[in-house]
């Protein structure tokens, strides 16, 4: 399946020189869902996952329907302010300013092997600072699953470490 056919462009979003892409489209086809989480389910072995984690908010998607499909938990990485409980947070800078991402304290195990999502890998500097938290509380992380991978970019750099898994590049 050709899943860049169902990616959507918008030009100057979220600001002016910006091409976005959004996978919004996909979502609405339940073939290309399908395929979505068949594609990753090949690439990331059910015994090698406990939990899956979603970048706010679109990685929230791709982690939910990956947890369904494999029968294992998800958890949210936040922006800050909007978890309630004691959280764990680190500042990162992204293109467009800093930015301060979060996760509940006690969503993690010590030792719970963690796959994390997002729609879209870019700069890396998300991805970098979600692992820093899955790991700063005794998660492991196993790999990054993304649906869009902007290759110009170069952010696979950041989180070269990690297997990572991205099923369009541009």
């Amino acid at each position: 399946m050709n899943l860049k056919r169902r990616i959507a462009e918008y030009s100057n979003f979220p600001k002016k020189g910006i091409l976005f892409r959004d996978f919004s489209p996909i979502l609405g086809d339940p073939s290309a869902m399908s395929f979505v989480v068949e594609e990753f389910s090949k690439q990331f072995h059910p015994r090698d996952v406990d939990v899956f984690a979603g970048i706010e908010s679109r990685g929230f998607i791709v982690a939910s329907i990956l947890a369904q499909k494999y029968s294992k938990g998800m958890v949210m990485l936040r922006k800050e302010g909007k978890l309630p409980g004691k959280t764990v947070k680190t500042s990162y800078t992204i293109e467009y300013g800093k930015a301060v991402l979060e996760i509940q304290k006690n969503a993690l195990k010590e030792g719970e092997r963690v796959v994390i999502c997002d729609d879209l890998l870019a700069t890396g500097g998300t991805a970098k600072t979600a692992a820093k938290l899955v790991e700063r509380i005794g998660a492991k992380v196993v790999g990054f699953a993304f649906i869009i991978e902007l290759t110009d970019l170069n952010g696979i750099k950041e989180i070269n470490n990690y297997k990572t898994v991205s099923l369009v590049q541009y």
